[in-house]
């Protein structure tokens, strides 16, 4: 994977330090090789700043300085990055280091890389640094690795990657029109080959999918009971947010809705609690859901409220 390891180490960082912190700069980090922003040993830089050159100049001398900061030391910082792998569901996923030169046990996938990258881009700050071509630092202007930013139209991000045996990598994202898309090319011989196999995988992708609109948010999809209730007998539930889809061309004609909801449910129940979900499928796979909340409060009977019911039903019986 290469320098794509940089994309997990951004996320650890993001999600585990502030942008302000400054960091102090060690000896193992100054004297790494390869790619680097150029730090200087017992030098502080903040956060922020690392994260520019982490992923726009590709500074492994920032990955190092970054993860002994946020995780103590390189080790611990790469258990941090593996653990987060699991949770994103990156299971032929390992890091052993956090700027990706070769070292054993340091592998993954393109699909457990997409997965990655696509959850880094739900960051806003992530998002804003990896479109940029270049940024400033102590007095240079360091320039992006990524060729596609100022080659293919829409291209927004995000990570280039080198090693002599994870070969030309390259991780982009392009957007046009209201669709966004991720292509992950591994183990290209060439500069050349990474850039045109991520050209074509983006141009078929934006050729035979669209952006379909499923459910709209507050679309009513049922009703459940309510006991012991002084006001309702029962709550309509609708959809909390609209659900959208990228799907190929005619295949919203294959998808299926699925509600899941109790039977009944105790009062109270206050406006705008989730009671169940709704689920879009495509075959056995979900593309979309989203809560069901409920559109009406329901109260609580009263002892008084209480006690009149029970009577009334105990008249109706006893007839």
């Amino acid at each position: 994977m290469a320098s794509t390891t940089k994309i997990m180490t951004a996320i650890i960082a993001l999600e585990n330090s502030d942008l302000d912190e400054e960091v102090l700069i060690s000896q193992r980090a100054a004297n790494m090789g390869g790619s680097v922003m150029g730090l200087k040993k017992d030098t502080k830089v903040k956060m922020i700043d690392l994260l520019h050159g982490l992923l726009i100049c590709s500074g492994n001398d920032a990955a190092v300085a970054i993860a002994e900061h946020v995780g103590g030391s390189v080790e611990n910082f790469c258990k941090m990055m593996n653990e987060k792998a699991l949770e994103l569901g990156a299971y032929s996923t390992n890091f052993s280091n956090p700027h990706g030169l070769d070292e054993e046990n340091h592998y993954t996938t393109a699909y457990d890389l997409a997965k990655i990258t696509r959850y880094a881009l739900r960051n806003h700050i992530f998002n804003d640094i990896v479109k940029k071509t270049e940024f400033y630092f102590d007095g240079r202007t360091l320039k992006t690795t990524n060729e596609m930013l100022t080659t293919y139209e829409g291209a927004d991000g995000v990570k280039t990657g080198y090693t002599g045996l994870a070969g030309r990598c390259l991780v982009t994202s392009a957007t046009r029109d209201g669709k966004r898309f991720i292509s992950v090319v591994l183990y290209c011989d060439t500069k050349n080959l990474r850039t045109s196999s991520s050209q074509k995988i983006l141009d078929y992708s934006f050729q035979e999918y669209e952006k379909v609109f499923l459910l709209e948010k507050g679309r009513i999809m049922g009703s459940v009971s309510v006991e012991r209730s002084r006001n309702l007998d029962e709550v309509l539930v609708a959809a909390a947010e609209d659900l959208k889809a990228i799907l190929k061309h005619n295949e919203k004609d294959k998808l299926y809705t699925r509600v899941s909801l109790p039977e009944k449910v105790m009062a109270p129940v206050r406006r705008g609690t989730i009671l169940g979900t709704v689920s879009v499928f495509k075959g056995d796979e979900i593309i979309a859901e989203t809560s069901l909340i409920t559109l009406d409060g329901a109260q609580k009977m009263r002892f008084s409220d209480y006690l009149v019911f029970v009577l009334k039903n105990w008249i109706y019986i006893s007839r």
